[in-house]
């Protein structure tokens, strides 16, 4: 079974392969890999042997071929249908981007509650009522969501994914969910993540804490 970390590296080392061949480098050392993501090599070796990748000693890793077997690894290969709830700034930003960099991961509808964004096309897609969200999501078949509404509304919503046979919630809401036990979350805590940078900028030191 690979871990959590694991799969976050295995998304940090494609994206970063991707920038490597946007330079037109061909192979890649696991040192060289490792220092990109800030982790060692014998994690980064250890982490593709996961996934039964190997390199060669004298060439290292085929870049090309190597973020292809992660993306194996990674993405459903018929792509993955997604729902986004809460189509502010935020929510806007999150679908134009999924849009352009990972079309794999398709978001087909978004929700929200305000009347003059209902019926509309954000982004290429249909802006539904959120009233209407667990009967449109079964329609949809979709088995993943974002959540990017206040912290206030972010616990209904989850209920709602949960109930319309959602099984991963990838939540930006400042709220910790209460989900069933085969609901995968991931929280994206950004005024965390602020306050983090900030203090670090302000006492003028590094995080010293080691990578897991």
């Amino acid at each position: 079974m690979v871990s959590e970390k694991t799969i976050g590296r295995l998304s940090l080392y494609r994206r970063l392969l991707t920038e490597l061949l946007a330079d037109d480098r061909l192979n890649v050392y696991s040192h060289e890999l490792a220092s990109l993501a800030g982790g060692t090599a014998p994690q980064v070796r250890r982490d593709l042997m996961a996934i039964g990748y190997s390199g060669s000693p004298s060439k290292g890793y085929d870049i090309a071929d190597l973020a292809d077997s992660i993306s194996s690894f990674l993405d459903n290969p018929n792509g993955t249908r997604v729902i986004l709830v809460g189509v502010g700034n935020l929510g806007r930003a999150i679908m134009s981007y999924f849009k352009i960099q990972r079309p794999t991961l398709n978001i087909v509808a978004s929700f929200d509650s305000d009347p003059k964004k209902i019926g509309s096309d954000i982004c290429d897609r249909p802006c539904c009522d959120i009233a209407e969200l667990e009967t449109k999501a079964l329609e949809l078949d979709v088995r993943m969501g974002v959540i990017a509404v206040p912290a206030d509304r972010a616990q209904n919503v989850s209920d709602k994914l949960v109930t319309a046979g959602i099984t991963g919630i990838l939540n930006f809401a400042p709220t910790r969910l209460k989900v069933p036990d085969h609901v995968y979350v991931e929280h994206v805590d950004l005024t965390t993540s602020m306050e983090k940078v900030a203090y670090f900028v302000q006492s003028g030191r590094k995080s010293t804490e080691p990578d897991a």
